[in-house]
């Protein structure tokens, strides 16, 4: 039998997968055999012939344990399946029986097994089994991550744990992520006074840091759905800011800032060889992430050589410079197993900032 946690969470983009991946990093130095399983999987992706949730699919790939995939993602929600389960075509005791004889098989051979849940706890209500009643059946410690803040915090907190006491299952800790440095100790100190009734251990998670928020080149191109002309070390560069090149080009080059992408039009030669030329400059290229050339006309001939030669990233993109910057602002930045630079990051700042003998503790 492995020692169980289950990472549930206030709602998404709260910071679980980050969470899944830093205590299997560290439990991995601990623990001989630890897995990880995503139950309900919300987003189907398809990795050597298997559809399998991707967050399974990143933690598959990059901790080597892809032979488990098929276990770590026992149900993958795909279009339709809501209306046939509710139909009767797919019956909801199935998903169960699934996901549990997973979650056992994972128990059995592993001496620590991470659950992550999805979305917020009543996510699996119409399968017949959301994340609480999961969190029951597996007998699996109940770790709750939520983001930033104090009122926010406690509200949020407060309407998640209702379902878990609902189904009998118990929350023992929270996991508070996106804190404020500077404010970190203190609210760490009044969200620990706002569940002292609860009987439920506050522990602090993540401070808020661009590298967790910010999104790589290549999550930016995928977003986009288009190419991106760079190397494979290009490609993991985060992207801390994105700035429209609507000013001049001394203008543009003034508001620069460490790793920002520049959105330019096709038109703007000059920004454009300016740009380029600065991207080989020592002092530039940490400030200069790429360029991103909206619209469908061809960049003139020279311009197009000068980008090409200065090795500068750039993604061409049929839209427009503001749809282009709508769609970066409201993605919020997900991992791929290919973000291994920001994966190490992740697990570096982890061995910082994660009490995992705390958290360990709440297992016995």
């Amino acid at each position: 039998m492995a020692r169980k946690v289950f990472i549930a969470a206030t709602g998404m983009n709260s910071g679980k997968t980050t969470t899944s991946l830093s205590l299997m990093h560290m439990a991995k130095k601990k623990y001989e055999r630890v897995g990880f399983i995503k139950p309900i999987g919300p987003k189907p992706v398809q990795f050597e012939g298997l559809i399998a949730d991707k967050d399974a699919v990143v933690m598959a790939r990059y901790f080597g344990l892809v032979n488990d995939l098929h276990l770590m993602s026992p149900f993958v929600l795909q279009q339709g399946d809501t209306k046939r389960i509710m139909d009767g075509i797919i019956k909801k005791s199935d998903i169960a029986q699934k996901m549990l004889d997973a979650i056992a098989e994972l128990d059995a051979k592993n001496d620590f097994l991470i659950i992550e849940g999805a979305g917020h706890t009543g996510v699996g209500t119409l399968l017949g089994c959301n994340n609480a009643r999961i969190a029951r059946e597996t007998n699996a410690t109940v770790l709750m991550v939520t983001g930033g803040g104090l009122g926010n915090v406690v509200d949020s907190a407060q309407t998640n744990l209702a379902l878990f006491q609902k189904e009998g299952a118990k929350v023992s800790a929270i996991l508070v992520n996106k804190i404020i440095a500077e404010k970190r100790d203190q609210t760490l100190r009044y969200l620990q006074k706002a569940f002292v009734d609860e009987d439920i251990q506050v522990i602090g998670g993540f401070n808020y840091h661009p590298i967790l928020a910010n999104p790589t080149l290549r999550r930016i191109a995928t977003v986009l759905d288009t190419k991106i002309r760079a190397t494979e070390e290009q490609e993991q560069r985060i992207v801390h800011k994105v700035q429209i090149g609507a000013a001049s080009a001394q203008r543009v080059v003034e508001l620069l800032e460490p790793s920002t992408l520049i959105i330019v039009n096709r038109s703007r030669d000059e920004l454009l060889v300016t740009l380029s030329n600065l991207y080989q400059l020592e002092e530039y290229r940490h400030k200069i992430a790429g360029i991103i050339i909206p619209g469908v006309g061809e960049i003139s001939h020279i311009t197009q050589k000068i980008i090409n030669s200065s090795g500068i990233p750039y993604i061409r993109a049929e839209l427009t410079s503001s749809h282009v910057f709508e769609i970066i602002r409201d993605d919020v930045s997900k991992l791929t197993a290919e973000d291994t630079h920001k994966i190490r990051l992740i697990t570096d700042l982890a061995e910082k900032r994660f009490d995992f003998e705390a958290i360990d503790a709440l297992l016995d």
